[in-house]
């Protein structure tokens, strides 16, 4: 009968600890995976237009995520989310090409960011864009 009731007292123990050892690897996994929470969407980064000669881009925080401003060689300004619409790498702008590329599974995105090519299913989202005295506003 003490054996019994000792197997089972240790059963419960090796039970609990693989419950606590699977949250403990679970929830680091989770956060990690889970978008973060953004802001309001009352943000807004203002910046010299300088800062954005033609044909590059300027990458910045934006509503606690990663976004750009790419001024084309035809000299329009676009604001997008930096994040890949796979699985959420931060693109980079490959001046040579005048496109986006993402390092992960070489998804290539337009300035305006449409999928040229590679596994993202959407284009990377625009934000609103505005240039008044000499400024950019993106927000």
């Amino acid at each position: 009968m003490e054996n019994e009731s000792r197997r089972k007292f240790l059963g419960v123990c090796a039970a609990g600890a693989a419950v606590v050892a699977a949250g403990g690897v679970a929830y680091p996994v989770f956060r990690y995976l889970a978008p973060k929470a953004g802001e309001t969407g009352t943000e807004k980064v203002v910046f010299a237009e300088t800062d954005v000669p033609e044909g590059e881009a300027k990458f910045f925080q934006y509503a606690g995520s990663s976004a750009v401003v790419v001024r084309t060689k035809a000299g329009q300004l676009i604001a997008l989310s930096a994040v890949c619409t796979h699985l959420g790498c931060i693109v980079q702008w490959e001046k040579d090409q005048q496109d986006f590329l993402c390092p992960c599974h070489a998804g290539r995105y337009t300035p305006d960011g449409t999928v040229i090519s590679g596994p993202p299913p959407k284009p990377l989202a625009k934000l609103p864009v505005a240039v008044a005295e000499g400024k950019i506003t993106v927000g």
